[in-house]
């Protein structure tokens, strides 16, 4: 059995310390701040047992939408992993001509123009340096891009127009998807090729390679603390399920990448503990002593509703019987990257 030492970490992982995050919306629409939810989100369109309906809640982040009944309760089923952000204003056509802009210090890394080649249709990119961590946020749906790659960008610094352009979206329900989240693995082209074999325009930049928070609860939580980082609220969030990896030579790059997910640990392990939100963005990386032979299910928030629900499908099964389902499996296989490597 491989015993690998370790330092033992408080529970409270110091970070290096840096200015306070400068954070601005990406768009003139204010109205999260102001309380008025229905102006700030662009709705969706429903229809739920004949109910036809066109509920806000649909832009926002989590669990928003494709309700079904489950034991005489309404659960959503489908995740949403950003903010759809409404127009404020739009041409005589309804076109919309709101400016979308950075939401923080960073720089361009991505540029998608062709908007056929992702279901975010035209897209930016943006990295932030926070707390020595890079930290992505994504603005999709545009109908025009005005940076470049590698340009320095500051808050408010316009990155392109709103548009529609991606999968399902038309003129009246145009809007700005922002994401804000990790990059999961530099080397996700050798997992993208592994489940899908398609090809992938995007390099690591591609959406499912970037595990988004809740970045409307964030900017919430930043205005009322601006002194508030971004390691403190991620960790701030409730772990939903624990999934116990086999220790590999090395710490794992991820955690290399966010060191501040660290937790407290023994002196020598033989795996990793990892907690992750119901959403599936780690947040927690602990040393443990379990030995395990591959990713096992190793805790999970107790609930009377199969955590397939609860999970975005990546776990499945109730209590001690769950466990990850193949979704789940390719997600930790990508935290971890163990999968066949590409050579660029």
């Amino acid at each position: 059995m491989k015993v690998i030492p370790t330092l033992i970490f408080s529970l409270t992982f110091p970070v290096a310390s840096a200015e306070p995050i400068k954070l601005v919306l990406p768009t003139e629409n204010h109205h999260l701040f102001t309380g008025e939810s229905e102006r700030f989100y662009m709705y969706v369109d429903r229809n739920f047992e004949g109910e036809v309906s066109t509920p806000w809640e649909g832009g926002s982040f989590g669990f928003v939408r494709s309700p079904i009944r489950v034991d005489g309760k309404v659960v959503m089923t489908r995740f949403h992993e950003g903010i759809d952000i409404a127009p404020v204003k739009r041409d005589k056509a309804g076109n919309p001509l709101d400016l979308v802009l950075s939401i923080s210090n960073g720089k361009v890394v991505h540029t998608s123009p062709v908007a056929g080649r992702s279901n975010y249709g035209k897209y930016v990119v943006v990295e932030h340096e926070w707390e020595e961590s890079k930290v992505y946020s994504l603005y999709a749906h545009l109908a025009e891009i005005t940076v470049k790659f590698g340009d320095s960008v500051n808050p408010g610094s316009v990155l392109g127009r709103m548009g529609y352009t991606g999968a399902g979206l038309n003129r009246t329900r145009a809007h700005v998807h922002l994401e804000l989240g990790f990059m999961m693995s530099p080397n996700y082209e050798g997992w993208h090729k592994q489940n899908f074999g398609s090809r992938n325009y995007h390099g690591p930049y591609n959406g499912m390679n970037i595990a988004g928070v809740d970045v409307a609860a964030f900017f919430l939580a930043h205005r009322e603390n601006p002194d508030l980082s971004f390691s403190e609220f991620v960790l701030s969030r409730p772990i939903q399920f624990k999934v116990t990896v086999p220790a590999g030579d090395a710490e794992p790059e991820f955690l290399r990448r966010y060191p501040w997910m660290l937790r407290e640990g023994p002196n020598a392990h033989v795996s990793w503990e990892i907690g992750f939100a119901a959403t599936g963005h780690a947040i927690s990386f602990t040393p443990s002593i379990r030995p395990v032979d591959k990713p096992t299910v190793s805790h999970l928030r107790p609930s009377e509703i199969n955590q397939s629900f609860l999970t975005r499908g990546l776990v499945t099964g109730v209590g001690a019987g769950a466990s990850l389902s193949r979704q789940g499996q390719q997600l930790v296989s990508l935290v971890i990257d163990d999968f066949p490597m590409v050579r660029e």
